[in-house]
């Protein structure tokens, strides 16, 4: 028993978890820092339901004439905090499990999936205070068409974390989790109709597909999950932004009412096209940064992993 406990713990803390997370997490800065603009664009038109412009080229253009050249990358610095902290704590959580689960044998989607299930609700539990304060940095400063948003003044980082504290409350830092939680259900979606679409479209004698293959299906996986999570991202977003004067509870458990309430006000105001405003800079940020972060990913683990001459372990598919 000391012996399997020893070796699940040697799993966990494997060199090899190390590299793949930090891998991750640089392939997930770079990518986001290429398509910044778009989530810039795409978080207007969440938060900001008065902004007429509803296509991204118009909102970034929009953004760069009344506000600076430099404005779609407002925010960048604790965005990229986030997402490496993010990104790091995800890839190194799903492999860890995967190596003390699987061990050589057999992985199959079933796995993958609880795997990616429990590496998300980890990740989020452990990070929606990062994506609470960026999402306010991000948008400080920016002119908003609807004047029920309250303006913020944080000096940076740390500032924001002091002054939520200490105005809103320890809670305030988890608002927007609930969604969260659920939106772990994104790369679960992905997976289902990924797999789904490859046994659908699979051809050859040896059923293998080309590069390009694995890449289109990935991307229309992607846009799925995307398209059908999205009006959980837009009051994720509203909920993290948390600066309508408006207050509403923010605790998980009152989360329910929150979302319901800020669907059907959204509703209202603009029909079911309103849930989804901001989709189209979601869809290209995503389905691209996906694209670049698992290529980067890929290409920095294994290079990571040749220079230090370490053979890592391979685990089979069914």
């Amino acid at each position: 028993m000391d012996d399997q406990s020893e070796f699940r713990i040697s799993d966990v803390l494997s060199y090899e978890s190390l590299v793949h997370a930090t891998a991750g997490a640089l392939g997930s800065v770079t990518s986001m820092t290429v398509f910044y603009p778009l989530d810039s664009a795409r978080l207007r038109l969440q938060v900001d339901e008065k902004r007429k412009a509803n296509s991204t080229p118009a909102v970034l253009a929009e953004i760069v004439r009344e506000e600076g050249l430099l404005a779609p990358y407002r925010g960048w610095f604790p965005v990229i905090c986030s997402l490496c902290c993010s990104n790091f704590v995800y890839f190194y959580t799903f492999n860890s499990v995967k190596a003390s689960w699987v061990k050589g044998r057999h992985s199959t989607p079933s796995k993958d999936l609880l795997m990616g299930i429990f590496a998300g609700v980890v990740n989020v539990l452990i990070t929606t205070p990062l994506w609470v304060v960026n999402t306010r940095l991000k948008l400080q400063g920016a002119k908003f068409r609807n004047r029920d948003i309250k303006s913020t003044h944080y000096k940076g980082i740390l500032d924001a974390f002091k002054q939520i504290l200490y105005n809103e409350g320890i809670s305030a830092l988890w608002n927007g989790t609930f969604p969260s939680l659920l939106l772990v259900l994104n790369p679960s979606i992905q997976f289902m109709f990924y797999e789904g679409l490859k046994r659908q479209l699979r051809r050859g004698p040896d059923g293998e597909f080309s590069s390009l293959d694995v890449f289109l299906i990935g991307a229309a996986a992607k846009a799925i999950a995307t398209v059908v999570t999205y009006p959980l991202q837009t009051v994720q977003s509203i909920l993290r932004f948390g600066r309508h004067r408006e207050q509403r509870e923010s605790k998980i458990i009152g989360s329910v009412k929150s979302i319901l309430f800020l669907w059907k006000q959204r509703f209202r105001s603009e029909g079911i096209l309103g849930l989804f405003k901001g989709l189209e800079a979601k869809l290209l940020q995503t389905v691209l940064s996906a694209a670049l972060m698992f290529l980067l990913y890929e290409k920095i683990a294994a290079t990571t992993f040749r220079v230090m001459g370490i053979k890592p372990r391979q685990h089979s598919h069914k």
